[in-house]
Formats: structure tokens, sequence, C-alpha cells
């Protein structure tokens, strides 16, 4: 008798445990143990296809092709109907519309609180990837709050005193070191010294990024270039340097030591930079190594993170124009087309031949290229100017549903701030 009420017991007990388990699957609102955000600058819907082309043929498909939600992002700032970098990258850190020039500060110059600060209230680490430089606007609006959004030694001090940030990677490291160390500080102080003696390791290179042990709290900062990151196909420069996706994999392996989660913010600040330039070939190049670092977060991250990518400012207005053959890619579409036309053309920048305003100036107009360029731009700017569009938004994992039709750009604030 005295068994048969053992046996009781242990099955009414296992049934309770499958109760508790099943109710937790199903009815507790579980949160991503990962949350990945990228911003392509420059992201538009127009960059998509012509990546495809680029990367394989027209029927190649990229890594944002595959994922869930898909959304455009309706974009413009508190005072123009185009946002610069800093308003945009506001909209996405805080979910509040600023006027252009303002990062993270509302038109008080007051702080306005961005999801990395949340993140770490809510017990995550946090971490900040870009081939940019680290004090760009756009990584900047994530943890610093300038009056000045031009005074870089500022962004770069608040990144140090603010301690927001547990790993770091990328350029600009010129405005973290003196001008005795070969930096471009006015004050003096080696920031990367002040990072040491707070606790970070400080690597400079590819290989000794991969020499970090990721079986220990790490506090790291990766400064591997005194301004932006080499081009994908600039192979000589890029050979001490890591690619954006070894850069992902990394931080991903180093964030996942928090029991509470992490949020990893990716800057693919390469692309606006070839896209200023009217650079065709480097625009492209960029954008399919955006699309290889998503690849990456999906496989190390795990199918329940949460991870968006999504654009900030279009930018250049480029097109691929013609009759270019299914399976033409790479340089293929580079140049001129058989009937001497070329491939790429841009709305504004440095290849433009008609000049308006201060371009007209004398002296001014000289900067453009003697030799008629391959891409050419319609009209010259000095850098190829922000475009009135819509940019896109892709997401897969928890909260990322909210991505579908047309939303205000502010949404992707509200999709990561719901899931920390």
């Amino acid at each position: 008798m005295k068994w048969r009420n053992q046996l009781l017991a242990l099955f009414c007990l296992l049934a309770f445990a499958g109760l508790g388990v099943l109710y937790f699957q199903h009815w507790v609102v579980q949160k991503p143990f990962g949350i990945i955000l990228f911003i392509g600058e420059g992201l538009a819907p127009g960059r998509l296809a012509a990546t495809r082309l680029y990367v394989g043929g027209a029927d190649a498909r990229l890594t944002f092709d595959s994922m869930n939600h898909l959304a455009l992002l309706i974009n413009y700032s508190k005072d123009f109907a185009v946002p610069d970098r800093a308003a945009a990258a506001t909209a996405l850190a805080t979910g509040v519309r600023v006027n252009n020039r303002a990062i993270s500060v509302d038109g008080d110059g007051k702080p306005l609180t961005s999801i990395v600060e949340l993140a770490r209230k809510r017990g995550r680490a946090t971490g900040l990837v870009t081939n940019a430089k680290l004090t760009n606007p756009t990584s900047a609006a994530f943890y610093a709050h300038p009056a000045d959004p031009n005074d870089v030694d500022s962004v770069a001090r608040e990144f140090v005193e603010g301690g927001k940030i547990d790993i770091a990677m990328g350029g600009g490291v010129g405005s973290f070191l003196p001008e005795t160390k070969g930096g471009e500080r006015q004050d003096g102080r080696d920031l990367l010294l002040e990072l040491r003696r707070n606790g970070f390791d400080i690597v400079r290179t590819r290989a000794e990024l991969e020499t970090i042990p990721a079986w220990r709290r790490p506090k790291l900062f990766g400064a591997f270039s005194s301004a932006e990151l080499a081009f994908a196909n600039q192979l000589e420069e890029r050979r001490e340097q890591p690619s954006l996706a070894d850069m992902v994999r990394r931080a991903i392996e180093l964030l996942q030591y928090n029991a509470g989660g992490y949020l990893l913010l990716v800057d693919a600040g390469l692309m606006r930079k070839a896209a200023q330039d009217n650079n065709g070939e480097r625009t492209l190049g960029e954008t399919a190594e955006l699309d290889r670092a998503v690849a990456v977060a999906r496989r190390y991250a795990g199918q329940r993170s949460t991870i968006i990518v999504c654009g900030d400012v279009a930018i250049g207005g480029m097109s691929l124009s013609g009759f270019p053959f299914r399976k033409d890619s790479g340089i293929a579409l580079l140049g001129l087309n058989s009937a001497g036309e070329p491939w790429i053309t841009w709305a504004t920048g440095p290849n433009g031949a008609s000049s308006y305003g201060a371009a007209k100036v004398p002296g001014t107009i000289n900067a453009q290229p003697e030799a008629e360029p391959l891409e050419p731009a319609a009209f010259y700017s000095k850098s190829a100017l922000s475009t009135l569009d819509d940019v896109v938004a892709f997401g897969s994992g928890p909260g990322t549903d909210a991505l579908t039709g047309s939303v205000e750009n502010t949404t992707i604030f509200k999709i990561v701030r719901d899931e920390l």
C-alpha cells in the first residue's frame, strides 16, 4: 500500500511539473536572450535588387530575404522631411523625433533615454560594433548626448565616462588619443589608457581580437583604425582588420556570458561612405558585407533571438539601369555596358557634371574629376545628398511581427524596448 502512495505522489509531482512547463512555454511572456539591431546606413528598398544581382545574379537571395517580417520605415525629423544621420539615429535609439543635427537630446538640449541605457537598467550586457567611427552620429546616438554634434572629443569622452557599453569595436581611434600619441584630442587625455585602467582589454588587430577568451566576463574595446575601417575590396588594408561579420561573431560570443541576456548594436557605416563618394562597387560590396554579418548573427545568436535590420537615411539616389543579363554579377555590372552606357548612375555626388549654388563658386567646381566618370551623377555636390525615401526594415524573432506595411521609424525603438 505504501509503494502505491509513493507512486501516486510521484505521478502527481510529474504532472504538476509538466503543467508548469507548458504554462511557462505558452502563457508566460519570455524575453529573447539576445537582441541585435543592425543599422545599414543608406539601406533603402532600391538597394536590394542591385545587391542581389551584384552578389550572384538576378535569382540570388540575400539573408535579408529569408527574414520573416518586412516593413517600410516612414522617415523624417522634427524639422525636415529628410532627416540627417543624427536625427535618424536618434529616432531609432530613443523613439523620439528631434531636429536635424541633434544627437539624443530634445529641443531644450536635455538628454533622451536610449535603448542602451534601458538595457543596462534591465540587467543586459551591451555591445556596439561598427566598420565606421565609433564616434559617428549613428553610433553616438545610442550612448552620448553631446550639446554640439560636431564635438567628437566630447562624444569620445562620454563613451569612456558613461560606461554604458561593455564591448565596442570599430574605427575612429584618433578621437580617443591625444595628438602626442598620433591622435586628434586637444585636451591631452589618453582615453584608451583610461579604458584599460577601467578593466577593458584593448585590441588593435583581428588576430588580437580572436585571442580574447569567451569563458570570462569581458570588457573589450577594439581599436582597429584611426578613421573608418577599410572597404571590403581594399585587401591590403583589410589584412589586419576584422570584417563586420568577424566583429559581430566575436561580440555575440563574448556577450553571451551575461545571464540576463544582451543587446548588440551594429552600424554598417561604410555603406554610407561609399555612396557619398558615388562608388557603386563599394556601395554594393558593403551592403553584401552587412548581409553576411546578419547571416552570422542569425547562426550564432539562435532562433529565439530578436534580430532587426533597418536603414537610417537613403542617400545618393543610386540606380542600376539598362538590361544586364540574368546571370551577370560582380564586375560585370560596373563601368559601361555594350552600348557604351553606364550601368550605375547617381542622382547627386562628386561625379556630377552640373553644379548649383556654392558649388559654382570659382575654385570649387574644379574639385570634380577631369575625366568623365563611369558612374555619373546628375548634379554635382561635394558629397552625395540624402534623399526623400522610405528606408526598409527586416526582422526575425520575438516582437518583429510589428514590422508590416509602412510604420514610423520610431517603431524600431519600441520593438527593442518591449523585448528588453
